[in-house]
């Protein structure tokens, strides 16, 4: 959950570096560092805070070379400080690492490495990769680096220079790294978001490969020396699509840009009433699906339990991918195991992949990054073609999440032949349109959010497919704004949440058209009887439900299976308000990193 960026080639290191952190900030934004080449000495300077604080200082001005490292840090051993900051170095200041991981051997390594009279100034387990390889440097760097690598156990994208060699070592297990191939310069990073303003091809190091860079060759190797052919990709985002361009922040700009995104999972994937998402081949035999995730992609399984159990008939579970391995799952002939993620390089879901192969499940992928662990890991997947997101509250991922998780279903029902719904069909491809209906109320989203942003707590309540809504609806708020949100179903408020309502409490419904329509009314009642301040999203027909609400925003209608894609943006414009009203970072919130790398 931490940014690497490295360069070598013609230009000046420092300017690449610290352009590629802004681009990588958001995953990980508590302190950040830099070391550059210069004239066989290696300079090194680490500041707390964000990159600014480390680009403003005079050092980091004065720096000049053409090979450095660089790093941006959410801390997981040891606090946030300047001594716990990457780079590290070894003991004679030689060689400067910078990792993104976890090593779960680290305590017994230091040990030794003392014994050794290694000495340490940091808490974290990084640091202890520096000095291991200082322990087996003699000339050749690679080679040292390998040797380290053999003793560790973990996880860890990792770019390793040192002050008397002309070449960056990188090396991945776990952690996601690419490395960016321009002419006479070559840049590492942990996203291809920092790669991009310089070249569009890249490779991704696999897992257990050590790469030797130099400014005009890559050569790779296994651990275990075998050398290997890489494959170099095209990467289709254009840079113009990492900038906020007209919008304050990166969220809104991603809430904005769904009515394209959506179009984007959809597209040519949706033939009059032919799904083309698969070869049928992989789904034809599937008895059970078990959904796995975390975090908002865990809502979006949720939505998707809903959506294939009704329309192809076929039983699904859902897991947090956290706990998928750890309870012992059983897997039966014909289970199919959906991972989906974002980055497709979230640490839990990855392990829920292996564990359910190892245990004979066939698995699929939905993820957004081409490339990415998850979409080579898997048997076959969907893309979802949202492009960059930059904001760590996930907002155009989740709804193109939904959209591919609703065509996977329509294509299951399909290769069984069980009739496809044709409103539904017909409501997908409105989808655009309808949600830049939705976009519209943003004014006055903002004016209701004026009146909440000083809450303390929030509650959310949806039935059926949209109490997912409400439980992503929550998350969001709570993400961005650090207002305490829960979400529940609403026929669940009886048996706890009611307690909570008084003339303070902020009460979220979801009640748009559903078959469970009349039974929230009774929820709703409930709550109004009990002085809560209510918000009811509905469609402009519902006119009852406005008699009980201090606030209704109103979304289109819609087809029930699709109304959770149109009911989640307008929850996610009313966090977005709210914390930008509280003159909060939108886009990187405390304590929160865009992807999870480790565990």
């Amino acid at each position: 959950m931490c940014g690497i960026i490295g360069y070598i080639g013609e230009r000046n290191a420092r300017e690449v570096i610290l352009e590629g952190l802004k681009k990588l900030e958001y995953r990980g934004y508590d302190s950040a560092g830099i070391s550059i080449i210069s004239k066989n000495s290696l300079k090194t300077v680490k500041k707390v805070g964000r990159i600014k604080e480390l680009e403003k200082d005079k050092k980091v001005k004065d720096l000049f070379g053409k090979i450095g490292i660089g790093h941006t840090r959410w801390a997981t051993h040891g606090k946030p400080s300047e001594k716990n900051s990457h780079p590290h170095l070894d003991c004679k200041k030689k060689i400067a690492i910078v990792h993104n991981g976890i090593i779960e051997n680290y305590q017994s390594l230091k040990k030794l490495l003392i014994s050794e009279k290694h000495k340490f100034n940091s808490d974290t387990d990084s640091e202890i990769i520096s000095h291991l390889i200082e322990k087996f440097y003699e000339d050749n760097l690679e080679e040292a680096v390998i040797k380290a690598l053999r003793l560790l156990e973990g996880t860890f994208g990792l770019a390793v220079i040192s002050k008397d060699k002309e070449e960056v070592i990188a090396a991945k297990r776990g952690s996601p790294l690419v490395i960016g191939i321009g002419k006479n310069e070559k840049i590492i990073s942990s996203d291809v978001a920092a790669v991009l303003k310089y070249t569009d091809k890249v490779i991704y190091l696999k897992d257990d490969e050590v790469a030797v860079v130099h400014k005009k060759t890559v050569l790779i190797r296994k651990i275990n020396g075998q050398k290997v052919d890489p494959k170099i990709h095209k990467i289709k985002w254009d840079i113009k699509s990492m900038e906020k361009g007209r919008f304050k922040h990166f969220m809104l700009k991603e809430i904005f840009e769904q009515p394209e995104t959506i179009r984007n999972a959809l597209r040519g994937r949706l033939s009059r009433s032919k799904i083309k998402i698969l070869d049928e081949k992989n789904v034809r035999d599937i008895k059970r699906i078990i959904l796995t995730a975390c975090g908002t992609s865990w809502h979006s399984a949720l939505i998707g339990k809903y959506l294939i159990e009704r329309i192809a008939k076929i039983p699904v579970e859902v897991d947090y991918a956290s706990e998928f391995r750890y309870r012992k799952p059983l897997i039966l002939e014909g289970d199919l195991l959906v991972a989906i993620s974002q980055s497709g390089e979230t640490a839990d879901t990855l392990a829920a992949i292996r564990e359910a192969k190892k245990l004979g499940a066939s698995t699929m992928g939905i993820v957004n990054v081409v490339g990415s662990t998850i979409s080579r890991e898997v048997d076959f997947g969907i893309y979802l073609h949202a492009g960059p997101e930059t904001g760590v509250a996930s907002t155009k991922a989740f709804t193109s999440q939904v959209t591919a998780l609703l065509l996977f279903s329509l294509f299951l029902a399909q290769t069984r032949s069980i009739r496809i719904p044709c409103k539904t069909i017909s409501e997908l491809k409105k989808l655009p349109k309808k949600v830049k209906d939705v976009l519209k109320n943003s004014k006055k989203i903002r004016e209701i959010s004026k009146s909440f942003k000083d809450s303390k707590n929030f509650l959310y309540f949806g039935r059926g497919i949209n109490f997912p809504v409400a439980l992503e609806g929550a998350l969001k708020l709570k993400e961005i704004s650090y207002i305490h949100a829960e979400g529940y179903p609403a026929a669940e408020m009886k048996h706890g949440p009611i307690a909570l309502i008084d003339k303070e409490m902020p009460v979220v419904f979801v009640a748009t058209k559903s078959e469970l329509s009349k039974k929230i009314v009774s929820n709703i009642e409930e709550v109004k009887s009990r002085g809560g301040r209510i918000i009811i999203i509905t469609n402009p027909k519902n006119k009852e439900l406005k008699k009980f609400a201090e606030y209704v925003i109103e979304v289109p209608s819609t087809d029930e299976a699709i109304s959770p894609i149109i009911n989640v943006i307008a929850l996610q414009l009313l966090a977005y308000h709210i914390a930008d009203l509280k003159n909060l970072d939108v886009d990187k919130p405390r304590n929160l990193a865009k992807s999870v790398t480790v565990e």
